[in-house]
């Protein structure tokens, strides 16, 4: 028999799980707000998609709750506070309650590097301090807390905290480069990024690891912890452009870290194919 798992949020990087999943042979199922979303969904074979958002409840009946495997890759539904609070907070929310009511293997949760406030460019681990964390952080940090312990039909919970996601079709980094468009902040931040292939690959090696690993919260960064002026220099340069300036302007306090990926090079069979800005976007430069 396939594995089974569902993936909620189905976006962008849950919809690149999902084609992985369907190639490896899982029956997947899907959860997504966006209508476009899925139609693709159906598209790729996914066996039942569901239109619907992730912080009501009227899709619990419609989603099997008995899964080998459950991934929650929501997106916010607006980059304000209020977008944070309905789709991670309360998303999060809706989701355990619906899990009460069946049998998951592992659940997996993707969060985000921005839990961690560290400036100056210090090394940061999962074991770092998020105190002083800003508000949106902090909604994520809620979210996370929600996992540990899972509910009890939950055998084992992972957490991604996932560095800048960037891709097939997500490049707007490289359309503001060929734009000329001046950067805000500063050009010396640390800009710590994953390609989403490379997120997708760590979200199957925490699923399908051993079960001697009862759950885990694992920073995913390919670990190169360039500056966004090196990265902007570089893309201009291979566009053949001129370097865009920035408005050095970041607030004091503007977080500024280097997220380390030990842990799961260390814990998992997994490492980034895309270990670099330069790899990474060579692979997309000759669609953007």
């Amino acid at each position: 028999m396939s594995n089974t798992i569902t993936i909620l949020g189905c976006g962008y990087l849950g919809t690149a799980l999902a084609e992985h999943c369907i190639g490896k042979g899982f029956t997947v199922s899907a959860l997504t707000r966006n209508a476009e979303t899925a139609k693709k969904l159906h598209s790729i074979g996914v066996s039942q998609v569901v239109e619907a958002q992730l912080q009501e409840n009227d899709w619990h009946s419609q989603l099997d709750s008995n899964q080998d495997f459950v991934v929650n890759c929501v997106g916010a539904s607006s980059p304000d506070n209020q977008g944070y609070i309905t789709s991670y907070v309360e998303g999060q929310d809706s989701v355990m309650k619906w899990l009460e009511g069946g049998s998951v293997g592992s659940f997996l949760f993707t969060s985000s590097i921005s839990v961690y406030p560290q400036t100056e460019k210090r090394f940061v681990d999962e074991t770092a301090s998020c105190a002083g964390v800003s508000e949106k952080g902090g909604l994520l940090l809620a979210a996370e807390q929600k996992c540990f312990p899972p509910v009890s039909t939950v055998k084992r919970s992972f957490i991604l905290r996932l560095a800048g996601l960037y891709g097939p079709d997500r490049h707007l980094l490289i359309d503001k480069v060929k734009n000329g468009q001046e950067f805000q902040g500063n050009a010396d931040r640390i800009l710590n990024l994953i390609h989403r292939d490379d997120a997708v690959k760590a979200i199957l090696n925490c699923l399908e690891s051993d079960q001697s690993n009862i759950g885990r919260i694992y920073n995913v960064s390919d670990g190169s912890h360039s500056t966004r002026g090196q990265i902007v220099t570089w893309l201009a340069e291979k566009l053949k452009v001129t370097v865009p300036t920035f408005q050095e302007n970041d607030e004091e306090g503007t977080p500024n870290r280097k997220v380390s990926n030990n842990r799961i090079l260390d814990e998992l069979s997994w490492s980034p194919q895309f270990s670099s800005f330069q790899t990474g976007y060579d692979s997309i430069l000759g669609s953007a």
